[in-house]
């Protein structure tokens, strides 16, 4: 695994490294024909680590081009997710909801890049230095958010609510728990100890009005078998990027997140990534000893009636 290096080594190493590995995927993913999102801002962040230099940014620069383990099917993986939760995201916001909070926001671009209704406030959670690189970068391209943004500095293993709470401090009214809010944690729960993932669902359904909405990733099996480990996902990730994926994922037995809020009074649904690929007709297909084949995304809604 790559040490971090310059003046943002939290995005250059461990988790904070998987968010370069996104970025750049979602950067393949705009100029795909086919695109299933597209990103204006993936490739600058990419270009900004210098590690990063010798990335593929589009579809040409990919030997191998689809078949290709790591840009081709886990990028059009990325794409696919990107996908999905940009339209899970707007189906709330045409619901009414207007707080966004991005948990693990990484270099998430949604609060520049998506169509949202007047008044949208996006709060952006994320250690420091990700979000001092991800500003840097922004500030660089001179980028103008279409919603009000407000990032948060936090690390989501431990109390972070405290920090969400006081985020609008001196400049509006911060996060408001009265309030619908759409929850994002994209990519997130799969590196969090299984207690950090307690702790954040407890938090979510506590601050969580009615008509709020969760969208998250998980893995239904961490122990994956030796052959999956592996296989070419994790073994070019690890080789060509030194992005060890399995050695990040939280070891041990997960809660039932999903199950914890569907007793609690949440409708949710369980979804596995190729039910959208069918969806929208391009993505990731199984494949014999498949990294992706435990991947769930679990979409919720708190009915506090």
């Amino acid at each position: 695994m790559r040490t971090g290096t310059g003046p943002f080594p939290g995005v250059t190493a461990g988790v904070g490294r998987t968010a370069l590995l996104v970025a750049a995927a979602r950067a393949v993913e705009t100029h795909r024909p086919d695109a299933l999102a597209r990103d204006p801002f993936a490739a600058a962040f990419v270009r900004a680590a210098p590690d990063a230099a010798d990335w593929p940014l589009h579809p040409d620069e990919v030997p191998g081009g689809a078949s290709d383990p790591l840009w081709g099917r886990l990028g059009r993986y990325f794409g696919l997710r990107t996908r999905v939760l940009d339209d899970h995201l707007l189906a709330s916001a045409r619901a009414g909801v207007r707080q966004v909070v991005l948990l693990g926001a990484g270099l998430d671009s949604r609060a520049f890049r998506l169509h949202w209704p007047a008044g949208t406030v996006v709060h952006e959670i994320d250690s420091a230095d990700v979000l001092a690189f991800k500003q840097s970068v922004l500030d660089a391209t001179g980028a103008e958010p279409v919603a009000e943004r407000r990032p948060c500095a936090a690390d989501l293993r431990h109390d972070w609510t405290e920090a969400l709470l006081g985020s609008g401090s001196g400049t509006g009214t911060g996060f408001d728990p009265a309030v619908p809010t759409a929850w994002l944690a994209e990519g997130l729960l799969l590196y969090l100890p299984a207690e950090a993932e307690r702790r954040l669902i407890d938090d979510v359904d506590r601050l969580s009005a009615a008509g709020s909405t969760l969208a998250y990733e998980i893995k239904e099996v961490t122990a994956e078998s030796s052959r999956v480990r592996g296989g070419p996902v994790y073994t070019t990730a690890r080789e060509r990027v030194g992005i060890d994926l399995p050695g990040l994922f939280a070891a041990g037995p997960r809660p039932d997140s999903a199950g914890v809020l569907a007793g609690r009074g949440w409708r949710v649904a369980v979804h596995r990534p190729y039910d959208f690929t069918a969806l929208h007709g391009r993505g990731p297909l199984p494949e014999p000893d498949d990294a992706l084949a435990a991947n769930r995304w679990i979409f919720a809604t708190a009915d506090r009636s």
